[in-house]
């Protein structure tokens, strides 16, 4: 069943890979007998749904879940079935593809109004006058 990120987009299934694997930390006989920890793997490179612009985006907001293959590679071991890790670490790649999908604003520059600067020289030459009173007084003085 192809992961749904929005109306007109879904992953593939054969862009997806699914494996589980015992969860670490403590839990007692049911971490160490059972593999319910997710590992959810989506090949960005090979990815044909997104667009170069989007992987481009994807890549910088995946950080350290990027591995050297350019795999987004996704663990979900907080819940105690594979289930419900399944379905965690499919929502977490279709919330971070979403996040990527939205293409950020250009930033329009601008200039500083002729208040503003005024204001800043003002605050300036008052850290001035503050630091020369706080100077020992000369001789000649």
């Amino acid at each position: 069943m192809p992961l749904v990120i929005r109306a007109d987009l879904e992953i593939p299934d054969g862009e997806l890979s699914l494996s589980f694997v015992r969860g670490s930390g403590p839990g007692g006989q049911n971490v160490n007998k059972v593999a319910t920890a997710a590992q959810l793997r989506f090949d960005l490179a090979a990815s044909r749904v997104l667009s170069p612009e989007v992987k481009a985006r994807l890549r910088a907001l995946a950080g350290r879940r990027l591995t050297g293959a350019g795999e987004i590679l996704l663990v979900a071991r907080n819940h105690r079935t594979q289930e419900a890790n399944r379905r965690d670490a499919e929502e977490r790649l279709a919330e971070l593809v979403r996040r990527a999908l939205v293409a950020p604003k250009p930033r329009k520059a601008t200039r500083p109004t002729r208040a503003a600067r005024e204001r800043r020289l003002e605050g300036k030459t008052h850290q001035q006058r503050t630091k020369r009173l706080r100077t020992r007084p000369r001789w000649d003085d």
